[in-house]
């Protein structure tokens, strides 16, 4: 019997495949426990539908990661933060203070999403990675300046 699959199940298939299953463990487990329903036309084509309305929505942050990539190359982010003798920070610079900073500027960045390459303890420009999509990434140049 063929199955849409409507969570993921170990051993069998992911969310929304259809696939084929014996009689009994479609009606005796999968169907009793929400897991699956039977791939009739009618679920196949809302299915589909399914696929279609998540695929214009991936589309659409795609699209929108892209947009805020180009308006971010060549952005430099000064952030001012205390320093002491020799130019070295007290504390070291946080994606926190990143994204804050890239906030006030207009762009709105997790700061989950935001990789340091290295660790900042001194004055001057680095360069730092934000992941806005899976397929999109951007290198920013962040300025510590003296406050």
């Amino acid at each position: 019997m063929k199955v849409i699959l409507l969570e993921d199940v170990k051993n069998l298939g992911l969310k929304d495949e259809v696939v084929n299953v014996a009689d009994g463990y479609a009606n005796n487990f999968l169907f009793r426990r929400g897991l699956a329903v039977e791939a009739t036309p009618a679920n196949l084509r809302d299915l589909q539908s399914r696929q279609n309305i998540r695929r214009a929505g991936e589309a659409k942050q795609l699209a929108a990661a892209k947009e805020l990539a180009e308006k971010l190359t060549g952005v430099t982010v000064k952030i001012p933060m205390k320093t002491g003798e020799g130019g070295r920070l007290y504390g070291s610079l946080t994606t926190q203070s990143i994204a804050d900073e890239l906030d006030r500027q207009g762009y709105e960045v997790n700061r989950r999403n935001i990789t340091i390459h290295e660790n900042i303890k001194t004055v001057g420009t680095y360069s730092v990675t934000i992941r806005l999509h899976t397929e999109v990434n951007v290198d920013v140049q962040i300025e510590i300046v003296s406050v």
